[in-house]
């Protein structure tokens, strides 16, 4: 797990250098490929339920599972989710992070912000002992009290020998409620923030998903795993 979240976490951090203003999400898309196929890892994305890259690339309004293509550019002033994953030795890491091009707007800037302070809390509380809906409370209550829309449609999940496992790790919830969180659990924890309203919606493609009041949101994931010493990052980049 340790290795395929250090590949999965440099990859993303890799992709997240080459950004620029005026390049494809493609050429993004095979940046990262190419980082973790050299590593020794496939790209745990590709070709999974039939999604045809390495990297989800998400732009603005976009909150998920955005399509690389050779038509879509980005440009300065957007905001960038990169999600990851890479599958090595049978077990899978997964990260994402929503990186800025240049000079974004205050709202772009605090929507990030809170959003990556949120992911943090919620990694703070998976702590042995502690139930999955510590989790998800507060991540909601960082980023409601900013008047944020907490994406409920999406959410975190167990992560280890399957991309998706149990348990379902929502960014809501309530306080000591659901599944007890026991030492030896790796979940990830992916907080999905939109800057106006929850709602989303879905692309003919059948997998870019938007929020429906357009408004930018903001998504951040690290793959954790619960130890008897409380909460490790299995995706922090070592580059």
């Amino acid at each position: 797990m340790r290795k395929a979240g250090i590949i999965a976490g440099n990859a993303l951090h890799f992709g997240g250098q080459a950004i620029k203003d005026g390049m494809t999400t493609y050429e993004l898309d095979k940046i990262i490929h190419d980082y973790i196929v050299k590593h020794g890892a496939k790209p745990s994305f590709l070709g999974y339920g039939g999604f045809p890259a390495s990297a989800c690339i998400s732009i603005n309004d976009q909150v998920i599972h955005g399509i690389p293509s050779k038509k879509v550019r980005i440009h300065e002033g957007d905001i960038v989710s990169i999600d990851v994953g890479a599958f090595i030795d049978g077990f899978h890491g997964d990260t994402a992070f929503t990186f800025a091009v240049g000079k974004i707007s205050e709202e772009a800037k605090q929507l990030l912000r809170v959003t990556e302070e949120s992911l943090y809390k919620g990694i703070e509380q998976a702590v042995a002992g502690n139930r999955i809906g510590d989790i998800g409370h507060a991540v909601e209550e960082h980023c409601v009290s900013y008047g944020y829309g907490v994406v409920k449609k999406y959410i975190g999940h167990g992560v280890g020998r399957q991309l998706h496992e149990s348990p379902e790790v929502p960014n809501y919830g309530k306080a000591g409620h659901g599944p007890r969180l026991v030492a030896g659990m790796t979940i990830a924890i992916e907080p999905m923030i939109n800057a106006v309203g929850e709602d989303v919606r879905v692309l003919p493609d059948g997998w870019t998903v938007l929020t429906k009041s357009g408004s930018i949101s903001a998504h951040f994931e690290h793959t954790v795993a619960v130890t008897p010493d409380g909460p490790v990052l299995l995706t922090k980049p070592t580059l």
